[in-house]
């Protein structure tokens, strides 16, 4: 059964699952992310549902289906296109694909560290970023801590850009990402995150690029044990909502979503700080070698990745404005 088959059966089941509730007073927010449920990611959405309830008195629910259930990221985006699926949590380098400004949330290097992602994601910038994808039937609710994203490898440990060279490296279905390792000499290797650990296993990819909790929580340790912590990106997680249910929901109802929605995004990034901390005790004590090298040459050597940016007048102010957050 080929891939196309599989996502129309998969889209026919998710229609069944909105014809169950028979609850007329009732909402069911079915909302579907790739992500364990062990995630800071998942123990978030679960708190928002929970704060749904108390906040609707009990009129708007959360089903959350996790783990690639109803499909990988962008097939759950397809699906909240059509109004088939309500809510998602999405990488930034997925949601490009869907909303083109967002692109610039996966440049290395963009933002000088945490503090400064937060102030463009909690501000004016951000909040443009989240409607960007309107016209496309998405809209975006808040930002999720995702962490900085560094690479890891099986043989060969990554200690400067030229270390990448000729190495396989797997990332995301993401234009930006691909320019970035191909930009630092690598070859950028496009798997969905479910395939990545069998990849890694049997050498289709000679390594990855994700944040520590996702590389404890995949069990990649086990084959990669390298990790290198150049930090090149601070991609966010952007919780969505499609425009098909956000439309059919009353201006109180949205009220209500929204400040879920918010309340889950503080809650999300306490528990993500505690998520990192835990995850690189416990990938050292398994033996992968923690590499801190200087980011200087990563920095230098993305700088060509900017300049294709110079000749979109939009995407390159974009840019300024975002460096230019204090």
């Amino acid at each position: 059964m080929n891939d196309k088959i599989k996502h129309i059966l998969l889209t026919f089941f998710v229609f069944a699952l909105l014809g169950c509730n028979k609850n007329q007073n009732t909402k069911t927010i079915k909302l579907a992310h790739g992500l364990d449920i062990n995630h800071s990611v998942h123990k978030a959405l679960v708190k928002m549902g929970e704060d749904l309830i108390q906040l609707s008195n009990g009129t708007l629910t959360v089903e959350i289906y996790p783990n690639q259930q109803l499909g990988t990221e962008r097939q759950i985006m397809e699906l909240l296109q059509i109004g088939s699926l309500d809510m998602t949590k999405v990488s930034a380098a997925t949601l490009e694909n869907f909303a083109p400004k967002t692109r610039v949330l996966g440049l290395p290097y963009l933002f000088r560290d945490r503090e400064h992602s937060f102030k463009v994601f909690d501000g004016p910038i951000g909040q443009e970023l989240l409607n960007d994808g309107k016209q496309y039937w998405l809209k975006g609710l808040g930002f999720y801590d995702a962490g900085s994203r560094s690479f890891y490898t099986k043989e060969k440990a990554v200690e400067h850009p030229n270390d990448l060279r000729g190495q396989k490296i797997r990332v995301m279905p993401s234009v930006t990402a691909m320019e970035m390792v191909r930009g630092f000499g690598g070859s950028p290797t496009p798997i969905s995150w479910g395939e990545l650990y069998t990849s890694l296993q049997q050498g289709v990819v000679d390594g990855a690029e994700n944040n520590l909790p996702s590389f404890y929580l995949s069990k990649h340790y086990e084959i990669c044990k390298y990790y290198t912590l150049n930090e090149h990106t601070f991609s966010p997680d952007v919780v969505i909502v499609g425009t098909h249910f956000w439309n059919r929901l009353s201006k109180q109802e949205q009220d209500w979503l929204q400040k879920a929605v918010d309340a889950s995004v503080i809650h999300q990034r306490k528990l993500w700080a505690d998520s990192e901390s835990e995850a690189l005790e416990a990938i050292q004590k398994s033996g992968v070698q923690i590499i801190r090298p200087d980011k200087t040459p990563f920095s230098k050597m993305s700088g060509k990745i900017y300049e294709a940016y110079q000749s979109d007048e939009k995407l390159h102010h974009l840019i300024q404005q975002i460096r230019a957050v204090k």
